[in-house]
């Protein structure tokens, strides 16, 4: 990658703090947890490392000023990164399609999708940037 697609990378080092604290976790837990239960072992690494967050945030989903739906995330991350975690081998549409609809409801520009396997933990960044940015 050049240097000038390296600079292009959404809350680079944010997200590689997120992911090490995932590893942590699952190096610790091992697999086998209910998603729950990584939530809260990430939420104290995160409290372990100093990195804000909050944890099961709320966003009204409002058509012409009325709620019409809520969504409740796993992790908002120092307000930047909406982060979910999953239990699954594989990032299926309905979880990337999951993610995208908190991107739109946060206007938040990254996600991550987090699945916790029985060979690690493995994790796609989603993006919410405008195609057209001229």
């Amino acid at each position: 990658m050049s240097k000038e697609g390296e600079n292009k990378i959404v809350y680079k080092e944010l997200s590689y703090k997120i992911v090490g604290v995932m590893f942590d976790v699952y190096n610790e837990l091992g697999y086998g947890h209910p998603e729950k239960v990584y939530e809260k072992a990430i939420e104290k690494a995160f409290v372990i490392s100093g990195i804000s967050y909050q944890r099961q945030a709320n966003f009204n989903l409002t058509y012409h000023g009325e709620i019409v739906g809520k969504y409740y995330i796993d992790f908002i991350v120092d307000n930047k990164i909406v982060l979910e975690l999953k239990k699954d081998r594989r990032f299926p549409k309905r979880n990337i399609e999951q993610i995208k609809g908190y991107l739109q409801a946060t206007n938040m520009k990254l996600a991550i999708l987090a699945n916790f396997t029985p060979e690690g933990v493995n994790f796609l960044r989603v993006l919410n940037i405008p195609e057209d940015q001229s």
